[in-house]
């Protein structure tokens, strides 16, 4: 039962861009804790950053997304 109700939380979250561990290795050598819908907000916000950034290029008449963008 448990591995399907992660199936259809991980369906609904979307792509993730961002690994957990990571964001816990940055935040253990700042020496604070991360909580438990942090990682899930920080994916939204780097994938908003990413749609953001697309949207400028394509203005741009480019199909490459380049760091200006963000």
């Amino acid at each position: 039962m448990a591995k399907k109700a992660a199936k259809k939380k991980a369906a609904k979250k979307g792509v993730q861009v961002i690994l957990a561990s990571r964001v816990k290795e940055v935040a253990r050598s700042a020496k604070v804790r991360v909580s438990g819908d942090f990682v899930d907000a920080a994916n939204d916000a780097v994938v908003d950053l990413i749609k953001k950034a697309v949207a400028r290029a394509k203005a741009n008449g480019r199909q490459t997304i380049r760091p200006q963008d963000i």
